[in-house]
């Protein structure tokens, strides 16, 4: 199952070819780091050649090339009847990598209020606050949502905020998501709101004003799945095709060590201590946690490792498969990841989320005779009233508890 490689996609023939030759042998080892099939690759080096080539004719250099160059250029090919719109996507992707390697200037420009003021706030959160990264990137865009909405492309007047604001774009975000989500969207606007009253940009009151949401603790039953549905679940995954043994991997981990998706994203491959055999997990919080690695947890990585996962620069543990390759950009991959393994087995529980894996682990190992204490150092729980919930699905144990209903027959 060894991935095939391009070692050098770029034709002889246009190697030198106009302003920009360096600057495509260059992109040639790029797209080939990037894992592209032979084929695509020549097909976007023959494109940016051709820019090239037209860069020449215009007798101009590579340090004229930006946005506006480029529309010219496609303008020009759509009068001969060559610019599909993929050539667009082609040539902004060149232009990006050469800026974000350095090998062209990135233009200045000016910053406008809402970036200005979203960045400052960004700042608060680390430095103030000591947010982690994944939090910031869930604060972020929300609060850039919530400015978009209310002011749209207009000045940002804070004064002109009213509680009323907040709450309407509170509902509407609140009612495509679940509670959980949505005390995390309150607390984004909370922590919002009080870097704006820091400023001096804000009354104290519209902060303390904005409503919680109702989700109470141990009030649900964790959704899990049995462990022949777990089986099963696992054999979704077609072990003989790259993706599906990494899909595999990924899901037999969730299974058997209780990771979270971010937890799956952040693996690096010196995590894994082979002559140990154990996994340092990057918890939420910055926690650091070694769990020891199962015989078939193991073995899978080391297929997966040997035989499957993309040769990249990168040293996350798993990668997208598709070019450009490299690792998962959040959480969200995983979660789609575990949501076809349980379409294909034909599984239909009522959460359909990576979480599942992590309550379905406790829960199977309650059954088991495992008790709280040691099912809350499998998940790695700071707190073990964290655990409590799982105790609401061992129906013996509680029937045990229960009482005679006063009146009830004797």
């Amino acid at each position: 199952m060894t991935i095939a490689r391009c070692s050098d996609p770029l034709p002889s023939h246009l190697r030198q070819a106009g302003p920009l030759a360096s600057h495509i042998t260059w992109f040639a080892a790029r797209l080939a780091e990037q894992g592209y099939a032979p084929f695509t690759a020549q097909e976007k080096l023959r494109l940016v050649t051709h820019l090239s080539q037209w860069l020449q004719d215009q007798h101009v250099g590579a340090e004229v090339l930006d946005e506006a160059c480029i529309r010219q250029f496609l303008q020009y090919r759509q009068q001969q009847g060559r610019a599909p719109r993929h050539h667009r996507v082609t040539l902004q992707t060149f232009l990006k990598e050469l800026r974000d390697a350095g090998r062209l200037p990135v233009p200045a420009r000016q910053a406008s209020a809402l970036e200005v003021l979203v960045q400052a706030f960004d700042d608060y959160l680390t430095s103030a606050r000591g947010l982690a990264h994944i939090t910031r990137d869930h604060y972020l865009p929300l609060v850039r949502r919530f400015l978009q909405e209310r002011f749209g492309t207009g000045p940002l007047v804070f004064q002109a905020l009213t509680i009323h604001d907040v709450t309407q774009f509170l509902l509407r975000q609140a009612a495509t998501v679940s509670p959980r989500h949505a005390q995390s969207i309150v607390s984004a606007l909370r922590t919002f709101c009080r870097f704006l009253v820091q400023r001096g940009d804000l009354s104290p009151d519209l902060a303390a004003a904005i409503p919680a949401v109702a989700d109470w603790r141990l009030a649900t039953v964790p959704k899990a799945l049995p462990p022949e549905q777990v089986t099963q679940l696992l054999q979704s995954c077609n072990q003989n095709h790259p993706t599906g043994q990494r899909d595999y991997t990924i899901v037999l981990l969730m299974a058997r060590l209780g990771l979270r998706p971010g937890e799956v994203v952040a693996m690096m491959l010196e995590d894994l201590d082979w002559e140990e055999g154990t996994l340092l997990v990057r918890g939420k919080g910055g926690r650091r946690d070694r769990l020891p690695l199962p015989q078939d947890v193991g073995e899978a990585l080391v297929t997966y490792l040997a035989d499957v996962r993309p040769r990249c620069a990168t040293r996350r543990v798993f990668l997208r498969m598709k070019a450009p390759q490299g690792g998962f950009a959040n959480s969200v991959a995983i979660c789609t990841i575990v949501r076809r393994a349980l379409e294909r087995a034909g599984l239909e529980p009522p959460c359909k989320g990576a979480h599942i894996l992590r309550h379905s682990l406790a829960t199977n190992l309650l059954h088991a005779g495992v008790s709280m204490v040691a099912i809350s150092d499998v998940l790695r729980h700071r707190r073990p009233q964290t655990t409590e919930i799982y105790a609401k699905v061992d129906q013996a144990a509680l029937g045990a508890l229960a009482q005679p209903w006063p009146g009830g027959a004797l």
